[in-house]
């Protein structure tokens, strides 16, 4: 049989062009990717020829554990080019010795924080799991979803949790997104799926991780997520250039030591893999970049509880007896007069005309009219009392700024092999191969595994 070809899961987001150029760029990390950008140009050769010999090699036999493990960790925010900001030797130490996408890992739009770690742990865009923004309501209900929200109706899908609970092995879930909802087998038991508690030290998270693998070797989850809120909540607050990020940066480099260190000492370093990942990037924003509803007042007006959200994606709800189509005229019509201020940077939507890419139109749950903003522009209903720079996200994921990192390592990783981007939908059915488990129907790629994997001989 075939190799799968990296075209296969290439799909036109990969390669889909901003709308517009954005005039203000924050330069150094800027050319870092773009720099990391043509020089995986370098690695076409490497790449292709990879996709021909990986499957003549061996995955690497366990020496230690019973069953193939995964620790999964997400550090929120991680722009794809951090890792070049500051010396990094310990995720090098992944890279050089495993897999890692370049130019980094596609999250799925919204490039948002809850919707893309749900992505990667059910392999299902927003439109099907139903976690369609951070904060988002029910247009049914009337009910606000937020991010304390563990009932299970607004978790769809089958998160890897719980796809391991219920094929009978132990999982474990440390602060991510939905593992405190308890659904099917899982009901998030404590040992292995503490409460978020955001005060709770980086270094006391991956002691705790380190201590399941302590255990009675049959009681030792075979599944482990594992979650940082760096460098993200320092992008936000600086932007992706300040020299805080550097130091969120090498503070997760420090805790990625820490635990190569401890699973070294316990002598199953090279037993486990370990996939290192973000959730999206981050982009640079200050508030000479905004869009202003109340200026758009001369065409329609649109009151506060309209809206659902406004950046960096715009969602209106209208009442019933508005036409929407009449709502995303005038609001085109408006920003395209030349009148508003950066107007030319928003483009307003009917949720079905969305381009099909972003797979945003299907839920319920969405709002029926969105507007997307172009990298780094933001809006909001009216002038603000002073000027804040910092970052953000949630822009189109085609954009690179709002790609992240993906490194691999483990006995079923080839090492120093570069890859090209995919969509981190692809990240639940490359765990369940890893892990032997049947997965359940998703929307990523069932033969993706055995283009990333190594065969068994």
């Amino acid at each position: 049989m075939a190799s799968p070809s990296q075209e296969d899961y290439t799909t036109t987001l990969i390669s889909a062009p901003p709308r517009r150029p954005c005039p203000r760029r924050t330069p150094s990390l800027l050319l870092l990717t773009f720099i990391s950008f043509f020089s995986s140009l370098a690695f076409a050769f490497l790449f292709l020829s990879s996709s021909s010999t990986t499957q003549s090699l061996a995955r690497r036999s366990l020496s230690v554990l019973r069953r193939p493990t995964v620790i999964l960790i997400s550090s929120d925010g991680f722009r794809y080019g951090y890792q070049f900001k500051c010396p990094t030797p310990n995720i090098y130490r992944l890279i050089s010795n495993g897999t890692e996408v370049i130019p980094g890992l596609v999250p799925v739009f919204p490039t948002l924080t809850f919707p893309n770690h749900y992505s990667i742990v059910t392999g299902l865009y927003p439109e099907s799991h139903g976690i369609i923004n951070n904060f988002f309501i029910d247009p049914i209900s009337g009910d606000a979803f937020s991010k304390r929200r563990h009932e299970p109706r607004w978790w769809l899908g089958e998160p890897l949790w719980e796809t391991v609970s219920n094929q009978g092995f132990k999982a474990a879930a440390y602060f991510w997104a939905g593992s405190e909802v308890s659904k099917g087998s899982w009901d998030c038991p404590p040992e292995f799926c503490p409460k978020y508690d955001s005060s709770v030290p980086f270094e006391k998270r991956v002691d705790d991780v380190l201590s399941y693998f302590d255990l009675p070797i049959d009681e030792i989850p075979v599944f482990v997520a594992l979650y940082f809120e760096e460098p993200d909540s320092k992008g936000h607050e600086f932007g992706p250039d300040h020299p805080e990020i550097t130091k969120a940066v090498a503070r997760i480099d420090t805790m990625i030591g820490r635990l190569i260190a401890g699973l070294e000492s316990r002598g199953i370093f090279e037993d486990v893999s370990i996939i290192l990942v973000g959730d999206h990037g981050m982009v640079g924003t200050c508030d000479q970049r905004l869009i202003f509803l109340d200026d758009l007042s001369p065409w329609i007006k649109i009151p506060q509880n309209w809206v659902h959200c406004y950046s960096p994606l715009l969602a209106i709800q209208p009442p019933a007896n508005i036409s929407l189509a009449a709502v995303v005229a005038a609001l085109n019509q408006g920003l395209s007069s030349g009148k508003v201020e950066n107007g030319q940077h928003l483009i307003v939507y009917l949720k079905e005309d969305l381009p099909e890419r972003l797979h945003y139109s299907s839920s319920y749950r969405i709002p029926p009219v969105i507007g997307l903003v172009d990298e780094g522009y933001k809006v909001v209903q009216k002038r603000p009392m002073s000027n804040v720079c910092g970052g953000d996200h949630g822009y189109d994921n085609a954009l690179l700024s709002m790609r992240s990192i993906f490194v691999a390592h483990g006995p079923q990783f080839e090492r120093g092999r570069k890859v090209q981007p995919f969509e981190n939908v692809q990240i639940y059915n490359l765990i369940t191969s890893i892990l032997g488990l049947k997965g359940v129907p998703n929307n990523g790629s069932s033969t993706f595994p055995d283009y990333i994997l190594l065969s068994d001989n």
